[in-house]
């Protein structure tokens, strides 16, 4: 036999080397989960095994086992859903997985936007009708991202998807369509100051002042520097100030008399 060995050490002498362990980093794989007693007893109560075999005619069709039928009244057995099911899976692509999680589709991002942004220019231009259908696609683009897309994301876009269609219903006097709009972006994005001035907006074209003003008070919880907010306040409060001044005055009427 050669002195030379088989060409490596295992005492370490001669650095990293080579070792039939695991890969460094990887140890046994981690031992299953253990299930709660409780929870354990209360499967076992429910459990209720059920007589199964497969045809004799069809080996991959699930039927009862004295009589070999799918649907056995005698042992009160039906296995026809479990049976589509079963060949639904068969049928499925095998090669098909899902995309890994928090992948974003470049194409649908760029799709939102561009909607967006068309809507944005109808908008300037004051064609009210138009802006809306383009915000309407992009909210529809954005709503159909893939189930393993980030929420936060889709719940960004709508925000300001509906901020600005609730601008545009408010430019266009559909004040009741720009309040619905504003509270959906609250519920998306409730920090967000520019869902409460929304509203706040629609409510003053309402005639609902004192809301309105409140509406902006919640807003400036969430960013009380905002100049565009405190002006808006003072608009309201001002509105509020004649209404009272209004209602306190005295009605005046005169008689005419005749000659």
């Amino acid at each position: 036999m050669s002195s030379e060995g088989h060409g490596h050490t295992h005492d370490g002498s001669e650095g990293p080397g080579h070792t039939h362990g695991p890969p460094p980093g990887m140890g046994p794989p981690p031992p299953p989960p253990t299930i709660d007693p409780f929870y354990q007893a209360a499967i076992d109560e429910q459990f209720n095994p059920v007589p199964v075999t497969f045809s004799p005619e069809q080996n991959d069709m699930a039927v009862c086992q004295e009589h070999k039928k799918v649907v056995c009244e005698d042992c009160g057995l039906d296995f026809h859903e479990l049976n589509i099911f079963t060949k639904m899976i068969a049928a499925s692509n095998p090669i098909a997985v899902p995309a890994p999680p928090n992948v974003v589709h470049p194409g649908r991002s760029q799709a939102v936007q561009k909607a967006k942004e068309e809507g944005n220019a109808a908008y300037k231009a004051k064609n009210w009708g138009l802006a809306i259908q383009h915000y309407n696609m992009s909210a529809n683009i954005a709503l159909s991202r893939n189930p393993w897309e980030p929420a936060a994301l889709m719940r960004d876009e709508m925000a300001i998807i509906i901020c600005n269609r609730s601008a545009t219903f408010a430019a266009a006097e559909d004040y009741i369509s720009a309040l619905v709009d504003a509270d959906v972006v609250i519920q998306l994005k409730r920090p967000w100051s520019k869902g409460h001035f929304r509203k706040a907006k629609a409510l003053l074209g309402l005639g609902r002042l004192e809301e309105a003003r409140d509406a902006v008070m919640l807003g400036l919880q969430f960013e009380p520097d905002s100049a565009e907010m405190l002006a808006f306040k003072k608009e309201i409060e001002d509105g509020i100030e004649k209404q009272q001044e209004a209602a306190r005055s005295p009605i005046i009427s005169s008689s005419a008399t005749m000659a």
